[in-house]
Parts: C-alpha cells; structure tokens; sequence
C-alpha cells in the first residue's frame, strides 16, 4: 500500500502595489574608515550605491502597510509563506515600441537585487516576521504593458501567500 502525503496549500494572505521605480539593493562603494567609539576598531565603511534604493524601500514600506491595513491584518505573517511579485520596469526609449521586449538591461535590474530591496521594505512595514519567512519566491520583471499583469506604469505587485501542508 503506498500512502501519499497531502500537497502543500497555499492561501492568499496580502496583496501589495507599489508604484514608483524598482531599485536594486546590493551594490555597495566604499567610503572611508571610521573608529568604533565603542570597541575603538576601525573598519570600512559601505554605503549603498544607487540612490534610489531608499526610496524605492519607502514606497514599499508604506504601500505594505496600506495593504495591512486594507486587509485588517494587525499582526506580521508568520510561518512558511510564499512570494509571487511582478515587476513592472522602465522600458528604455531605445527600445522597439511595437513588438515585445524583454527587460535584459542593467537598467533594469537585477533581479535577486530588486527582491533584496523589496523583502527589507516589506519587512520594514512589519507586513512579515521577517523576510527569512519567505522560502519559495515567483519573480518576473516585465515592461509596462507587455505581460499580463505588469502595471500601466513602474511599481510592482507582491502577493504573499501562506503555506500548510506537507512542504516536499
């Protein structure tokens, strides 16, 4: 007699949309050495390389927490949890206007550097216990208009899901 598990299930628990220009969380550049008035070591100092990093985590901290809010979820999501995001990009001027392209520039982003970013804003609103909660993860980066659920402008949408049952 074989005895299969039961499936994992998923149930939708928040739904996030932020609108504002992605950024990518990683890179950082280098910006001297400073003394640590506590333990009196001197380190370096590393500070992130885009600019538009800390708004872009801004925009994600307040539209999760609208989210929240909407969905009157006064606690952070906890236990295993799933992550499906779209990411709706920039597209570059130079790009052709009548036919589908895919966002491949630098420009763009990295995406494992646009998640980063993105968990620690949803992290920041407290939308999640923390961000090492999410163990699965869906990720597209498409351009306005050229997928199916890509916004009508920059931004993304997150879904964050709650996972029961068996994880294999």
């Amino acid at each position: 007699m074989t005895m299969t598990a039961p499936e994992t299930q998923r149930e939708l628990r928040l739904t996030i949309v932020v609108h504002g220009r992605p950024a990518p969380q990683g890179s950082k550049k280098y910006a001297g050495h400073r003394r640590n008035s506590a333990s009196g070591r001197i380190s370096a100092v590393l500070v992130e390389q885009s600019k538009r990093v800390k708004p872009w985590r801004a925009l994600v901290t307040k539209a999760a927490m609208d989210a929240m809010l909407d969905a009157h979820l006064a606690d952070p999501l906890d236990g295993p949890l799933e992550a499906e995001i779209i990411f709706t990009v920039r597209k570059p001027a130079s790009a052709p206007k009548r036919r589908r392209t895919w966002p491949t520039t630098r420009d763009s982003g990295d995406l494992d550097k646009l998640l980063r970013s993105t968990f620690d804003g949803i992290a920041d609103a407290q939308a999640v216990a923390d961000d090492a909660r999410i163990i699965r993860v869906t990720a597209t980066k498409a351009f306005p208009g050229e997928h199916p659920e890509a916004l009508d402008q920059p931004g993304a949408i997150i879904r964050l899901y709650t996972l029961t049952g068996d994880p294999r």
